[in-house]
């Protein structure tokens, strides 16, 4: 009975020595757990970038750079860095940091050969340790096409403007050593070549010529720039502002005297279309010697003005001419006709006798030289004991067979003169004389009788009055 009972003890104990076991595996594992631990975190490292705004130019190929600052809270160690997206590089393979060293370094990240979309990229990257531990961090980039990295614009000008500035900005973190920009718009070209730094802005001043851009209107104008740098090449495309600038001058020109021309030209100078209105003022008189070019828009009379208006619509660069010629030669030569007519009509009323020759050549039977004179005697007023007096040229002789109604009172052959004598004439009373002169030699050229010389007798007053001068041209008959 004994027996029995101390088996059944052990029997009992036993459980008491499997959780002892447990408990010894559970030590020893903890054990080398805490002895392996340092190995795993190895790596301790604190890492900052102090760089920002890196960017990937896709056309050029060109990397990104990043400026990081690591440092080491473990044990001094080597160590290395490196990325799975693009390509990524450092001055120097690998490089070592003493514990609780901060060492700068340029992590050089190329972009992926395949990559053709622009944006955001955001990629991990591996710093390890000789042991193989490592540390991963992030990092982000932006991805962009060559005509992304720049600005161009121009500051605001108008058509008084005689130069513009324009400008062109890197708007990236990256310095562009040379590049060869040819701007072009409306108002200019521009080549240039120069440097330009990380967030750069050049600017250009150009001399503007107006004459291009005169009939332009005022608003936006595009401005392109071709950008070429390491044989890559890019289109980039702003803006520049015509501001608005209202400019009417009128210049008027006046040429002549008796015909007086007059030009008003109003020109649009600025970059608004604008209606400009033009008015010239006539009076009554003038408007009819008045000519005017092009047609007015409206004629209107105030008492003895006439106004002329013309109304147009200028677009930027145009002009409008009105052309005004008066012509007073007209109204000089109406003028000088009426004087003429009063000076006559006043001498007619004034004088009492008035006498007309008049001289044509006859044939005579002996083929000399003959002429037949007429003498016209008309009597305006009453007239008494008037002498008709006609004095023969030399040369010439006076045929005495041949008289009209009237017959000489006295022919004095010596001194060639002839005379008729008449008692009284009524007023309206009209006398004709006629005689006839030859010549035996022959006259050629132009041939002038002296005038024919009248006395009379008025209100006890004598008077004297002239005829006009007759003349007769001759020439040579061939044979």
């Amino acid at each position: 009975m004994k027996r029995v009972q101390k088996t059944r003890s052990f029997l009992t104990h036993s459980p008491k020595r499997g959780q002892m076991k447990r408990e010894l595996i559970l030590g020893l594992t903890g054990f080398l757990m805490l002895l392996f631990l340092p190995v795993v975190l190895a790596v301790n490292l604190d890492v900052q970038k102090s760089s920002s705004d890196e960017v990937m130019i896709i056309d050029l190929n060109e990397p990104a750079v990043f400026d990081l600052s690591i440092k080491n809270n473990g044990p001094t160690d080597e160590f290395m860095i490196y990325t799975f997206f693009g390509t990524g590089s450092l001055p120097e393979e690998k490089f070592t940091i003493i514990s609780g060293q901060t060492k700068k370094i340029q992590f050089i990240v190329s972009p992926p050969y395949d990559v053709t979309r622009t944006g955001p990229a955001i990629f991990d990257y591996f710093i390890r340790g000789s042991d193989n531990s490592e540390y991963k961090g992030t990092l982000n980039a932006k991805a962009i096409n060559l005509n992304e990295a720049f600005e161009i614009g121009s500051a605001d000008f108008d058509p008084e403007s005689s130069s513009v500035e324009i400008y062109i900005k890197n708007k990236i973190n990256f310095n562009f050593e040379n590049l060869n920009a040819k701007f072009s718009s409306s108002f200019f070209t521009l080549d240039k070549e120069f440097p330009l730094a990380s967030k750069e802005t050049k600017k250009f001043e150009i001399i503007l010529d107006k004459e291009k851009f005169k009939q332009l209107t005022a608003g936006f104008y595009t401005l392109t720039a071709d950008i070429t740098t390491n044989s890559k090449s890019a289109n980039i495309e702003g803006f520049m502002k015509f501001a608005e600038k209202k400019s009417i001058t009128t210049e008027t020109e006046k040429q002549g005297f008796f015909v007086s021309t007059t030009t008003i030209t109003k020109s649009n100078n600025g970059n608004l279309p604008e209606i400009v209105q033009t008015t010239v003022q006539k009076n009554i008189i003038s408007r009819l010697f008045t000519s005017v070019n092009p047609q007015p828009d409206n004629v209107e009379r105030n008492n003895s003005k006439i106004f002329y208006s013309w109304n147009r619509e200028l677009k930027p660069g145009e002009a409008l001419a009105v052309k005004i010629r008066t012509n007073w030669f007209l109204p000089l030569i109406f003028i000088i006709l009426i004087i003429a007519i009063v000076v006559f009509v006043k001498e007619y009323v004034k004088t009492d006798l008035k006498i007309k020759k008049r001289v044509t050549f006859v044939k005579s039977k002996g083929g000399e030289f003959a002429l037949k004179v007429s003498l016209l005697v008309d009597a305006r007023k009453q007239l008494d004991n008037l002498l008709i007096v006609e004095r023969i040229p030399p040369l010439l002789n006076l045929y005495k067979k041949v008289f009209g109604r009237e017959i000489p009172t006295r022919i004095d052959e010596k001194s060639k003169k002839i005379e008729w004598q008449f008692k009284r004439l009524e007023a309206g009373e009209k006398r004709m004389i006629n005689y006839v002169i030859y010549s035996k030699l022959g006259v050629l050229g132009k041939f002038a009788l002296p005038r024919t010389a009248g006395f009379y007798e008025r209100e006890g007053k004598i008077h004297e009055a002239s005829s006009n001068m007759a003349y007769f041209l001759t020439e040579q008959k061939g044979n």
